[in-house]
């Protein structure tokens, strides 16, 4: 009788039988993306139907919270991985991509200029705060610069276009996305309570959302929970934001070069161009044109709110709070006070102006 290997991962879940790998004459299978799908979009349904239920807190947190659930007391076997990875991002994408059919062109434009100070300020106090608080704490100056860029802009996102020009160490990186994250899922699930409690209108809460947390997952989360009007606009707030993470990525490239004395840097500034963003515009131009039908319209949107609430219950699913409470105190300590930082900045500068 033939002996079948089984061979166990250092996650301790069981992979294929020896016999069963891929014979030398046969190309390798590529990994299929439907069972994360399939798995995220019968948590999304799940989600949506809660969030009917309990509007106060929508589908999008119930996706967040009820993926994180899962994740973290029951574990997620490999097989899910690349079709969560990919709900995660590009499903992600796509879901912003079609929420612009709902939004007109001029609105785009307008919140756009509406909210660009506000968000101008908030990025200085960002990067200010995240280099004078991590100095007091001790933090190596490459992962300063890694959480200050996350916490201003557009969150991992922000700190994946940077690391490759400072070049941090990994575990610099790794530290940098972990304590972005943690901080927002706690926006995902504090947002909306202050936001009720200090009476803010629709539109003061979307551009408090936008400028102040990190995430355009989180951002979108919050947001919608609290209202469509705060949702649209905290997108396109948000989506504002995201597009500094170019002269951002730029000013560091000339930084390194200056501070390296040479320039075998392979920085190409077309990769880090957040695409998703001209093509939201692109479709608030065609809302705007007026070719689609009003009924198509209104399809696109539902299809807009479902993958959006798909991609943030991959998101849930695809987060591990052990490898973030792993990361020490230090880091945890510095996101929090630039955070904190970011959303009081934002608050006082709309009480000044009297948007709130």
């Amino acid at each position: 009788m033939a002996v079948t290997t089984v061979h166990v991962s250092a996650l301790g879940q069981d992979v294929a039988p020896a016999h069963s790998q891929t014979q030398p004459n046969e190309l390798p299978r590529k990994p299929s993306l439907w069972q994360g799908l399939v798995l995220a979009a019968g948590l999304a349904v799940v989600a949506m139907g809660l969030g009917r239920w309990i509007p106060t807190i929508g589908g999008p947190v119930f996706a967040i919270l009820l993926g994180l659930i899962i994740r973290n007391a029951l574990g997620m076997p490999a097989v899910f991985q690349p079709g969560l990875s990919f709900a995660s991002k590009q499903v992600l994408q796509w879901s912003i991509i079609a929420l612009g059919f709902g939004l007109s062109f001029t609105q785009v434009v307008q919140t756009g200029f509406e909210s660009l100070w506000v968000t101008l300020i908030t990025m200085a106090a960002a990067f200010a705060v995240a280099a004078v608080l991590g100095r007091l704490l001790g933090i190596p100056d490459k992962l300063r610069t890694l959480i200050g860029a996350g916490t201003a802009i557009c969150g991992g996102s922000a700190i994946a276009a940077v690391a490759p020009i400072i070049q941090p160490k990994e575990h610099e990186t790794a530290f940098a996305i972990s304590t972005i994250f943690l901080f927002n899922v706690v926006a995902v699930l504090v947002f909306p309570f202050f936001g009720h409690a200090l009476h803010m209108s629709d539109l003061g809460f979307g551009l408090w959302a936008g400028t102040a947390i990190n995430d355009t997952s989180s951002v979108v989360a919050a947001a919608y929970s609290y209202s469509t009007m705060a949702g649209d606009y905290a997108t396109v707030v948000k989506l504002t934001r995201a597009t500094f993470i170019i002269p951002i990525c730029i000013f560091y490239v000339f930084l390194e070069i200056q501070r390296q004395k040479k320039q075998g840097n392979t920085f190409q500034l077309r990769r880090v161009i957040p695409w998703f963003i001209v093509w939201f515009v692109v479709a608030s131009m065609v809302r705007s044109s007026g070719v689609l039908p009003l009924d198509v319209l209104q399809v696109l949107q539902v299809l807009a709110q479902f993958l959006m609430v798909l991609a943030l219950a991959a998101i849930g699913l695809s987060s591990n709070m052990r490898l973030m409470a792993s990361t020490g105190w230090r880091p945890v300590a510095l996101g929090l006070g630039v955070w904190v930082a970011v959303a009081i900045t934002s608050l006082a500068v709309q009480l000044y102006s009297g948007a709130w």
